[in-house]
């Protein structure tokens, strides 16, 4: 009976101690930035993980969207410089190199010599949102400039992160600050679905002021890269030029046809499907890319 009391005691004297330690704050993670060009930010840990070896393809295999590429070259060059820039939002079709580009024009341009501080690349996911306050004030005083990038950003019926996005890119009392910039790619040019801005309108009281306060999230961005369907040429512009990037030794004929009928069978055309029948057609060749 004494034993099985001290048992229970001894249990309950553990539960109460890991009760104590989550109570404990959690020193805040030690970042360097020094570490490498690309992190991911962790939220709970506000920690920025290093990306030794981030996943991207140069920019010079970027097809079809020459007009968007050169506006957001022009913009991250002038950021990285420590001129103003503008906040982007990359919009539009799938698979047409959103996010490639923005990790392909932040790799051309962070090895730039007499830049007069490194330019880095820091990812946030969606459901970090919230926590960008947070990382910016991390990054405030930080000797170096940042693109924050979000992948696939938009907002669902009754999701109130976008007040903290609103806030981060121009509100508040400090203000963005000014080796921060904020990259961000969405399918649509307004952050949110067009259901929930007409529900929105149709049981305000003041229809226009709430669809105003819904769609000027997207107003905070300076820049709107477009980004459409593309053509058949364009389609097998990117498929010539991935063939020829890695050595593909096939007909040209052939690689036409078969990227063709390839993309019919996806039913699409874009940088995405291109890259897909790339990788199948090396497979088939044997070659590794």
């Amino acid at each position: 009976m004494q034993d099985e009391t001290a048992r229970q005691i001894l249990a309950e004297l553990a539960r109460l101690a890991k009760a104590v330690e989550a109570l404990v704050p959690v020193p805040p993670a030690s970042n360097d930035f020094d570490a490498a060009d690309c992190f991911v930010w962790e939220a709970d840990s506000h920690r920025l993980a290093p990306v030794p070896r981030p996943n991207r393809i140069a920019i010079t295999l970027i097809k079809g969207v020459d007009h968007v590429r050169d506006i957001l070259v022009d913009n991250t060059h002038r950021f990285a410089k420590g001129l103003a820039a503008n906040n982007v939002l990359l919009w539009g079709a799938r698979g047409m190199g959103k996010s490639s580009l923005v990790k392909a024009v932040h790799a051309a341009l962070a090895d730039e010599p007499g830049l007069p501080a490194p330019l880095k690349l820091i990812e946030i996911h969606r459901e970090d949102i919230n926590s960008l306050p947070a990382l910016m004030a991390l990054l405030r005083p930080a000797p170096a400039r940042f693109i924050l990038f979000c992948d696939d950003l938009s907002f669902d019926h009754d999701d109130t992160a976008y007040k903290s996005l609103k806030a981060a890119l121009d509100g508040g009392i400090e203000g963005r600050p000014d080796n921060v910039l904020l990259y961000a790619t969405s399918n649509r040019r307004h952050l949110l679905p067009r259901d929930m801005i007409e529900n929105e309108r149709s049981t305000a009281i003041n229809p226009s002021e709430t669809v105003e306060e819904k769609v000027s999230l997207s107003d905070r961005f300076g820049l709107w890269l477009g980004f459409h369907k593309c053509s058949q040429d364009e389609y097998l512009e990117m498929v010539a030029g991935y063939a020829a990037h890695f050595g593909l030794d096939a007909d040209p004929d052939a690689i036409r046809a078969e990227a063709l009928e390839w993309s019919t069978t996806r039913g699409a055309r874009s940088g995405r499907v291109a890259w897909q029948f790339i990788q199948d057609l090396a497979g088939r060749l044997g070659k590794a890319i």
